[in-house]
Order: structure tokens, then C-alpha cells, then sequence
């Protein structure tokens, strides 16, 4: 295993469990809207996969690749959302994976939803063909991002669709200043990240790689509200002795909180969405 996927395999095996116990199984960003109205933080992550299949248009798939699983929060529920028949989640984490095929037994879909601790660039066509390949802020740990996507574009099935959700920086021009680049440094050490790439440079990718009907969008106010409320959870005392069981790794990521929110703040950081499909 590349040194870099070790780091996050670790660092998820190690953290897990606090997040687990915070906040459930769905392991990314809440959709908060215009932020004006108070939201509940977990249903805020639900309405995030439901927004995004709302966005790409997908209501039904069969097969399904959840690309960076976590505990298969996403894969479970996109099973059931999107009636499929075969779901293939992904992660780096043997605890993660564990974990995750422990819910599918509990939740009664394990005969649909497999979780596996897999690199997911080391999947082959003959691991699909998906109708939906999902990738829910997974695709920043991916450092050919080239290769992700051309990747995708083959364990598609002719029609297939694409959805992505990733950390992103601001667009280019005017060049990343050198605060920036400080954020982005912090952020890439503390959360073991290869280099962020632009969501405009994302799309050029996709459609390099021959995928049709490209879009792009860009959430980062939407989802902004759910580093304040990571912060709160963190303050927490049972949040706080998790953080000392889980070890430095994971307290360097707690530390790597405030990072995102003055990254989001000063427009450094995007979350960034993307949709494409394969001819058929």
C-alpha cells in the first residue's frame, strides 16, 4: 500500500469510532440550504445525499460503486433510495470496513451492500459494469485524479452516471495567494491529502476522459454550517476523551477543524460537485 493510503487508513481506523459515536454513520458534510433555519446536523448529511441525487437527476440504479465508503452510511442508504441490487463500497480502513459490513448484516442488506477495505484505484472493469459510480468527498485523497476519473469512466456501463462531492480550492486566476497556500498546506498535512486540484480543472478531467454531459457546481455556502457544529460536537466531553483514546492522529485532525472553517470563510476551500455520464 502507497505510504499516503496507509496515513489515511490509519488515520480512519484510529478516528473512527469518535465520529461513530458523535455522529453516526454517515461520515461528510451536512446540506444546510441558506443556513437561516436551524437543522438537526444529521439530517443535514441525509439531505446532502438526497440533494445530490436530486441535482444529478438519478432515481434509480441497480449497481452501484459507493468509491470511499466510510461505514457505508451513503451505500445503505442508496441501495434502499435507488432500489439497487448490488452495492460495492470501498475504503482504505479495515475498521471501516468491518464496521460497515456489521451495519449491512444489522440493517438487512448485506445480500445487497458489500463494504471492503480496497483502494478503490485498484478496481478493475471487471469489478462492475455500475449504473452509478458515487464519490462522496473521497476523490480529494485520490492524488491522480486523471486516472480516478478515466477509472470511473471504465466500471461504468454505457448510460452510467457519475456523482461526485470533493474538497476543492478557489478557482485560478488570480494565482493561490500565499495565505492560501498555508491553509491548503495545513489542511493537506493534517487530513493526508495529495494536492487539491479546482473544480474547474475537475471538469476538464471528466471530459478528458470522454465522459458527456459535464456539470459542475459549487455548494461551499450549503455546507459551510457543518464545521462550526463539528467544532461544538468536539467540545463535547465524551467527544474529548475519544479524542485522547483515539490518539495524535486524530487529534491533529480535531485540530485540523478550524483550518476548514477559516478555509471556507476565506473562500480557499470549495466543495465541489460533479456530474457526468458515459455514452451509451
Amino acid at each position: 500500500m502507497p505510504a499516503l493510503n496507509e496515513k489515511i487508513a490509519h488515520f480512519y481506523d484510529r478516528s473512527t469510532q469518535v465520529w461513530l459515536d458523535t455522529w453516526g454513520e454517515h461520515m461528510h458534510h451536512g446540506y444546510y440550504g441558506d443556513g437561516q433555519q436551524p437543522k438537526d446536523h444529521r439530517q443535514a448529511q441525509t439531505d446532502l445525499v438526497n440533494e445530490l441525487l436530486n441535482w444529478g437527476g438519478v432515481t434509480h440504479a441497480p449497481r452501484i460503486l459507493d468509491a470511499g465508503c466510510g461505514v457505508g452510511g451513503s451505500s445503505r442508504y442508496l441501495a434502499r433510495q435507488l432500489g439497487a441490487e448490488a452495492v460495492l463500497g470501498c475504503t482504505l480502513s479495515p475498521v471501516q470496513a468491518q464496521r460497515g459490513t456489521e451495519y449491512n448484516r444489522q440493517a438487512g442488506l448485506d445480500q445487497i451492500v458489500r463494504t471492503e477495505a480496497r483502494d478503490m484505484m485498484s478496481l478493475r472493469t471487471t469489478d462492475g459494469p455500475f449504473d452509478l459510480v458515487w464519490s462522496m468527498e473521497s476523490a480529494e485523497h485520490i492524488e491522480d485524479k486523471a486516472g480516478m476519473l478515466q477509472l470511473f469512466y471504465d466500471l461504468l456501463a454505457p448510460g452510467g452516471r457519475l456523482l461526485v462531492a470533493t474538497w476543492c480550492h478557489r478557482e485560478t486566476p488570480p494565482a493561490l495567494t500565499q495565505t492560501d497556500k498555508q491553509i491548503l498546506g495545513r489542511i493537506r498535512q493534517l487530513y493526508h491529502l495529495p494536492p487539491l486540484v479546482s473544480l474547474p480543472e475537475l471538469k476538464q478531467l471528466a471530459e478528458a476522459a470522454e465522459f458527456v454531459n459535464v456539470s459542475t457546481d459549487d455548494w461551499s455556502e450549503q455546507v459551510a454550517p457543518f464545521w462550526k457544529a463539528v467544532i461544538q460536537s468536539a467540545l463535547q466531553l465524551k467527544s474529548l476523551r475519544g479524542l485522547l483514546q483515539a490518539g495524535l492522529p486524530t487529534i491533529r485532525g480535531a485540530i485540523a477543524m478550524r483550518h476548514m472553517t477559516r478555509g471556507f470563510k476565506t473562500g480557499t476551500i470549495r466543495f465541489g460537485l460533479l456530474q457526468a455520464e458515459k455514452p451509451l
